[in-house]
């Protein structure tokens, strides 16, 4: 496999999430590092937050494993249990089907970067703790739903 020329590649601003949610994530850029490769059991994402950004909305996954690492700045690590600071060299884990709804906020007043890698899964149901969200993926065929099942 050659190498991956990072400064070639294009960063993802854009987000699945229902308008209501997007400002969330605003100023969060992936760089889809694992799709470049044509990596596909596993996903691998470089991504930069700038100050006040999130990673995501807080949420859950049942079928697929995430893990970070972080590679410049700070970012807080926000779940069920609390809010624990996250430096350079810091890494966290989140198994598939443990109901602990998690995200990443940049607190800090300069960008952070980190490594994002996580399971493919062909089948995922993600839960979102604090929003009326859902997410569901059967195959190629993706469903942003309202937890009554309802689409948006």
């Amino acid at each position: 496999m050659p190498k991956i020329d990072i400064s070639k590649l294009e960063a993802r601003t854009s987000t699945n999430y229902p308008d209501a949610f997007r400002h969330v994530v605003e100023g969060r850029e992936k760089t889809a590092l694992g799709n470049v490769a044509g990596l596909t059991q596993f996903g691998v994402n470089l991504t930069r937050m700038k100050p006040g950004a999130a990673s995501s909305l807080r949420h859950w996954h049942e079928n697929e494993d995430e893990f970070v690492f972080i590679l410049e700045g700070e970012l807080t690590l926000v779940e069920d249990e609390g809010e624990t600071v996250l430096k350079v060299g810091d890494c966290a884990g989140f198994k598939a089907n443990v109901a602990n709804g998690h995200h990443l906020v940049n607190k800090s007043d300069r960008d952070a970067l980190y490594l994002e890698i996580g399971t493919r899964a062909p089948n995922e149901r993600a839960h979102y703790p604090d929003v009326d969200l859902k997410f569901e993926r059967d195959g190629k065929d993706v469903r942003i739903l309202h937890k009554s099942g309802e689409p948006y």
